[in-house]
């Protein structure tokens, strides 16, 4: 039986995993969703959360710590900057992990692990139909308009019709 035991091996050595993890969450904060199977989404939400947390302190020393994990300057940089900051008020749970379903080729688990706060927004269909429609009424008023200038014609300063 598997009593107390904290953490899954997920078939790799012990430097392998952490380099999985590292690199999951520099993916993560980078593009703030991705696409993993369940076990290593499981394993990913507390690793990630911790370095939020670290990024919500914003001092040197956890800016050093969380560069011991994450190696791209320019995703520490965005984990300080901006989802630290995000995070400030929210006291945990940072991250969400959606099960997706089997993968087709060897029926693992999937699941997408994103940030609390980066859903995607989807516009109304009806909406963006109005937006479009008032948007080529005006484009044929306009073309209307600038015709029936072309048509007009062209008289002297004086506004007399030249014969």
């Amino acid at each position: 039986m598997r009593h107390n035991v904290g953490y899954r091996k997920l078939g790799r050595t012990a430097g392998h995993r952490r380099a999985l993890l590292r690199n999951l969450a520099t993916d993560l904060f980078r593009h703030e969703r991705l696409k993993t199977t369940l076990p290593k989404a499981r394993e990913l939400r507390p690793f990630a959360e911790r370095l939020i947390t670290l990024a919500r302190r914003d001092d040197l020393h956890a800016r050093r710590q969380v560069l011991r994990q994450i190696s791209d300057k320019t995703v520490v940089k965005k984990l300080f900057d901006t989802l630290g900051p995000r995070f400030a008020s929210r006291p945990g749970g940072y991250t969400r992990a959606l099960k997706l379903g089997p993968r087709l080729g060897d029926g693992a688990d999937m699941a997408i692990v994103e940030l609390v706060g980066s859903e995607p927004t989807f516009r109304k269909q009806k909406d963006e139909k109005k937006v479009r429609r008032d948007r080529k009424a005006k484009a044929e008023e306009k073309a209307q308009a600038e015709a029936a200038a072309a048509e007009e014609p062209a008289g002297d300063e004086d506004g007399e019709k030249q014969d």
